[in-house]
């Protein structure tokens, strides 16, 4: 009897598994081994040794200038308790260019690479926008069509553009779901090919109409900016911002199994090097005495749109409702680059912090929070 219930039951796993590669689910499979097969209930910010990546080779090493008052004043209790009870790794502080707190908790330190989820979605628009300015692409206005050329023919698809891309307007068939394993975040995220799990997403609406966030945009972006390059966009990255920037480290950036960067997420860096991108907007894209990119087209990526009601730019969250106003990167579990202009103040904050509140418009509270606590205590 025991040899026919596990006979039935090995037939049974064989089904499942044969019809979950028949399906397109296989890369269940990798999520499974790399998540509950290592005690995790999903994705962390330690993931990006699990996966394929390219390097993002750091150059000189210019380090960051500590400020007269480093680490000698506390953050108040009522951050430090928030920060602790939501698993926060880092937090860092950025005044007038100089470094004037960081705080690491459960083990992680400025040698620690996590992470950076949705944030990468803000470098990778950064980049368009520098191979903009190198002319290898025309401009956000561009038709994706002119880099895939069948897209002419889908419906939508002639009239995509880079910006509907950059922009949240793409109006794809794409559920933003993080906890749904069957939808597309997962397949994109686990799965061996990103052309496989972006290219046959299809429209569900018109391009230009709506304001939705979409993973699957910023691949496809990726797709575009990795067409006109003779060189990863990895390499592109350390040629154009972890060089010239003096990161302290080199950063990996994640790939499917075809070596293409999954540009919507998944950059691991250090908290002090993902600050030095955040001190590049508010430096109007000089460093070191050098114009790495335009003022305007830093200018153009945190220009809020009309769509958004405000809250979004090209790759870019913005509150200007705030009574400090303040634009950030944004990833996953409250992964947060955090440029405060009036201040002169950048914010970091990486971490697994699961709670999120948003408001009418999408944006989580915690980064309100941060900023109002930061500015009351560090002004």
């Amino acid at each position: 009897m025991f040899k026919k219930i596990l006979k039935g039951f090995l037939v049974l796993i064989a089904a499942l598994i044969a019809l979950a590669y028949t399906f397109g689910y296989d890369y269940l499979f990798r999520g499974i081994r790399e998540t509950y097969l290592r005690g995790e209930g999903g994705s962390t910010i330690d993931d990006g040794s699990y996966f394929p990546s390219h390097v993002i080779a750091k150059g000189k090493v210019i380090a960051w200038e500590k400020d007269s008052l480093y680490n000698k004043k506390s953050l108040p209790k009522n951050l430090v308790e928030d920060l602790k009870s939501s698993n926060t790794s880092s937090f860092l502080i950025i005044k007038n260019g100089k470094l004037v707190h960081e705080e690491y908790w459960d083990g992680y330190s400025q040698n620690s690479k996590t992470n950076s989820f949705s944030m990468a979605k803000t470098v990778t628009v950064m980049l368009v926008a520098k191979a903009i300015e190198d002319q290898k692409i025309k401009s956000f206005n561009e038709p994706f069509s002119d880099f895939f050329e069948n897209y002419k023919n889908v419906t939508f698809g002639k009239d995509l553009t880079l910006a509907n891309l950059a922009e949240m307007e793409a109006g794809l068939n794409w559920n933003e779901n993080y906890n749904n394993p069957f939808l597309p975040n997962a397949k994109a995220y686990y799965g061996k090919s990103l052309e496989e799990a972006v290219f046959m997403r299809g429209f569900k609406a018109e391009p230009g109409t709506k304001f939705e966030y979409q993973s699957g945009a910023t691949q496809l972006l990726g797709f575009a900016l990795r067409k006109r390059l003779n060189k990863t966009i990895a390499e592109y990255a350390s040629e154009n911002f972890w060089q010239p920037l003096g990161m302290e480290q080199n950063a990996t950036w994640n790939t499917d199994d075809f070596k293409m960067e999954k540009t919507f997420c998944c950059i691991n860096s250090t908290s002090r090097d993902f600050a030095k991108l955040g001190q590049l907007f508010l430096n109007d894209g000089t460093f070191n005495g050098q114009q790495i990119i335009s003022a305007t087209s830093l200018a153009a990526i945190k220009m809020p749109t009309k769509l958004s009601r405000g809250a979004y730019g090209k790759g870019m969250w913005i509150n200007n409702d705030a009574a400090v106003k303040h634009y950030y990167f944004r990833g996953l579990y409250g992964q947060y680059i955090i440029m405060i202009p009036e201040k002169n103040m950048v914010i970091v904050r990486t971490g697994m912090d699961k709670r999120e509140t948003v408001d009418a418009k999408e944006r989580p509270s915690q980064v309100d929070f941060y900023v109002n606590e930061v500015v009351k205590n560090f002004e």
